[in-house]
């Protein structure tokens, strides 16, 4: 059965939500007979802006909403809808859902509905935004959430909810042999916008700093300077993330334990291991997930930071043997290989089911 996708993103491709929880699936999903077209709300240029600490101004939002309005009509033209993150931002869900004509599948991989619930990013948030993500989900035909916690949040209004993990190609992230840096290399990859975990670190890594040469690689993002430790600022760029990754001996992923960071996908430490690269993380969310099986090393505080990252610099044939048990459980269970069919046969019941609806 051909089927006619539509997926609505809120950014462009400089954003990681639309290039692994949308985009990669679209080569596979063709295979399968679902063709996806994808229309951004805001171009990559708000990213770059909003990353540099700069204001995108309001007459360019407002040309964005006016152009995702005036494409509206083409909808119907679609049998299914794929909307991941958000439609319309400060919008009601009620206006969001009639504003789509054909079944939806809301997709997300972030706890988006805390911006509004708990006033994360909007102070004085409506009642009827506040629950935005309720009325959205509700009337979705179908919901695919990146992790438990997510799932179990849609749960609560849509019987038809679906784990779909933020996933990688295995083709692509490729294990290649470490460089010797002549130093002890940590490596951190991300965005602006959660740099701030890496203040967690700062206690473990000055101390870990003092015993032995250290460098921290921090790709896509700032850091200040940490004493005892040879701190490296990279921008990040698709092309050259994998190469980045690789010349990590140890890749990090910092939480807090709270709502927002239960809500990860644990995607910073799956994109280091699906390269080999050993990982410690937070034991919070989804990262548990991640390590099942002891996949990874697991610290939640300085001093379990400082023991995990002796026991992986002392011991090479561990750091190795971890690396190893990282990709195959990557491979074994956060693959776009395995993900892609999962998500064409979500697409296809949903298809199949406004069919049948039509005909009854």
């Amino acid at each position: 059965m051909s089927v006619k996708a539509i997926g609505f993103t809120l950014y462009g491709r400089m954003a990681a939500s639309r290039r692994y929880r949308l985009d990669q699936f679209r080569p596979l999903l063709a295979q399968r007979g679902i063709l996806m077209d994808v229309d951004a709300l805001l171009p990559d240029d708000y990213l770059k802006t909003t990353y540099c600490g700069g204001r995108f101004s309001a007459l360019k939002m407002a040309g964005a909403f006016a152009a995702r309005l005036s494409r509206l009509p083409r909808i119907r033209d679609y049998d299914v809808a794929f909307v991941t993150g958000e439609f319309f931002p400060l919008a009601p869900g009620q206006i969001e859902a009639a504003l789509l004509p054909v079944p939806y599948v809301y997709d997300f991989g972030d706890a988006h509905f805390l911006k509004y619930s708990q006033q994360r990013r909007f102070r004085h948030t409506p009642a009827m935004v506040a629950r935005k993500f309720e009325y959205f989900i509700a009337r979705a035909a179908a919901v695919t959430a990146g992790n438990a916690y997510l799932a179990d949040y849609a749960r609560q209004w849509n019987d038809n909810v679906h784990i779909l993990p933020t996933v990688v190609p295995m083709e692509r992230y490729v294990s290649a042999p470490r460089r010797d840096a002549g130093c002890f290399t940590i490596g951190w990859i991300g965005s602006p916008s959660t740099a701030s975990y890496l203040d967690m670190l700062r206690g473990a890594l000055e101390r870990f700093g003092a015993e032995t040469p250290t460098r921290l690689i921090v790709v896509g993002a700032q850091c200040q300077p940490i004493k005892n430790v040879d701190v490296r600022l990279e921008p990040w760029s698709e092309a050259t993330e994998i190469d980045m990754i690789n010349s990590f001996d140890v890749g990090v992923m910092p939480l807090t334990d709270d709502d927002w960071a239960r809500g990860k996908c644990a995607f910073k430490m799956i994109q280091y291991m699906a390269c080999g690269v050993p990982a410690i993380v937070s034991p919070v969310g989804a990262n548990l997930d991640v390590a099942a099986g002891g996949a990874a090393l697991l610290a939640g505080n300085d001093e379990e930071w400082l023991s995990a990252l002796r026991c992986l610099r002392d011991d090479a044939a561990f750091r190795q043997k971890l690396g190893a048990a990282g990709r195959e459980r990557i491979a074994a269970s956060y693959s776009l290989e395995n993900a892609a069919p999962k998500l064409a046969s979500i697409l296809q019941a949903v298809t199949q089911g406004q069919q049948k609806s039509r005909k009854a």
